[in-house]
């Protein structure tokens, strides 16, 4: 049996449950590439899985390079406003079959993965403005988008 093209899952999923855009399953699937793409540079050829921190880390990064200043809003327009979101986003992908999940692949591991304020408003503030708990990383993404 040939499995339904992403889009007409989407459907399905968006008619179940409207909390989130199509615009925000396709991000999300784009991200979960883009991290699975930096993570085949970093691991042994073969490794697939991706952990809920790892997907929240190329989540923010993937967000930073595609939107720069405008990844919050452009989040929150797609009703993506926490990490909590991302990770049901997941589980409604794992549920419909386009996402695979591993044994220990909990849905609480997406809480409280960072802020997105922290995330996504932050790194372009003035420096003087700037907290200084932001991470290197995010600094230097800013910089590159910014």
């Amino acid at each position: 049996m040939q499995k339904p093209a992403f889009h007409e899952t989407l459907e399905a999923l968006i008619a179940r449950d409207q909390r989130y855009s199509r615009e925000a399953y396709g991000f999300l699937r784009d991200a979960l590439e883009f991290t699975q793409k930096r993570q085949r540079k970093a691991r042994a050829a073969g490794t697939t899985h991706v952990s809920a921190g790892e997907l929240l880390d190329g989540f923010r990064e993937y967000a930073l390079q595609q939107f720069g200043p405008m990844g919050l809003t452009v989040l929150e327009y797609w009703g993506i406003r926490s990490t909590g979101d991302v990770g049901r986003m997941v589980f409604n992908l794992i549920e419909a079959g386009v996402f695979g999940r591993a044994e220990d692949d909990r849905i609480e591991d997406f809480e409280n993965g960072f802020s997105f304020e922290e995330a996504f408003v932050d790194p372009f503030r003035p420096a003087q403005q700037r907290p200084a708990n932001i991470t290197l990383r995010q600094r230097k993404v800013a910089q590159k988008t910014g």
